[in-house]
C-alpha cells in the first residue's frame, strides 16, 4: 500500500526521529553517568527511610565485591565491550579501574569508618557534588575548574549536608566535596579518583568539625 503520509508530514516524522536518536545518544554518553551518578543517592536514602545502618554496611560492602568481580571481567577477561561497561566507563578507564566501582568503593569505606551523622551526608554529596560539578565546569577537562563549578557544587553539598548537620559542619564538608571535585588529584602518575576523595574528604572534614570545631556548633 502506497504511503499516504504528505511531504510535511515525513519531515516531521524525521525529525521527531533525529530528536529521540539525539536523546538516546545523550543519554548512553555522559549525560546517562550522570543520571547514575545522581541516582546514586538512593543508597543513602535507604537508611533515611528507615534501612538499619548495618544492613547498609553490609549491602555497600557487597557491592565492592559484585564491582570487584565486574572490574576483573573487563580487565582481565576482555569483556569490555559488554553493554554495561559501553555505558558506565569513559575512554581513559579502559586500563583502570572505573569510576563506577570506586564511586561505590568510596561509599563503602566511608559506612564502615563513619557513623550515620558523618557517612550519609558526605554519600549524598558524592552524589550530587560530582554531577553538578561537571556540569558546570563545561566539557573540556582542566586541572582546576571555574569558580561558578566549586560554587554549585559546594551550594549542592551544603544542601543536602544540612539536614544531617549543624550549618558550619555541613558548610566544612562542602567545601572539602567541591574541592575534591573542583581540582584534578595525581599521585606518582596514578590519578586520584573523585568518586573516592569526595566522600572521604567530606567525611573528614565533617569529623574533625564535630571532634574539634567550637561547642557551639555540636
Amino acid at each position: 500500500m502506497p504511503d499516504q503520509r504528505t511531504e510535511g508530514q515525513v519531515g516531521e516524522d524525521g525529525r521527531i526521529g533525529s530528536g529521540l536518536a539525539a536523546v538516546r545518544e545523550r543519554l548512553e554518553g555522559e549525560l546517562g553517568r550522570r543520571l547514575v551518578h545522581v541516582s546514586g543517592a538512593g543508597i543513602p536514602l535507604l537508611y533515611v527511610l528507615g534501612l538499619p545502618y548495618a544492613w547498609l554496611q553490609i549491602l555497600l560492602v557487597g557491592g565492592v565485591a559484585i564491582v570487584g568481580g565486574l572490574e576483573l571481567l573487563r580487565l582481565r577477561a576482555g569483556l569490555a565491550d559488554w553493554w554495561i561497561f559501553e555505558h558506565l566507563t569513559r575512554e581513559y578507564e579502559s586500563e583502570t579501574i572505573a569510576g563506577y566501582a570506586l564511586y561505590v568503593v568510596g561509599m563503602a569505606v566511608v559506612a564502615v569508618a563513619f557513623d550515620p551523622q558523618i557517612a550519609i551526608p558526605s554519600m549524598f554529596m558524592l552524589a550530587v557534588a560530582d554531577p553538578v560539578g561537571g556540569v558546570l565546569g563545561g566539557a573540556d577537562p582542566t586541572p582546576v575548574k571555574p569558580a561558578r563549578a566549586f560554587v554549585g557544587a559546594f551550594v549542592v553539598c551544603l544542601l543536602v549536608g544540612l539536614p544531617f548537620l549543624p550549618p558550619l559542619v555541613a558548610a566544612a564538608g562542602g567545601v572539602a566535596a567541591s574541592v575534591a571535585d573542583g581540582v584534578f588529584a595525581e599521585f606518582r602518575g596514578y590519578v586520584i579518583d573523585d568518586n573516592l576523595t569526595i566522600p572521604i574528604g567530606a567525611a573528614a572534614a565533617i569529623a574533625l568539625m564535630l571532634a574539634y570545631g567550637p561547642g557551639w556548633i555540636g
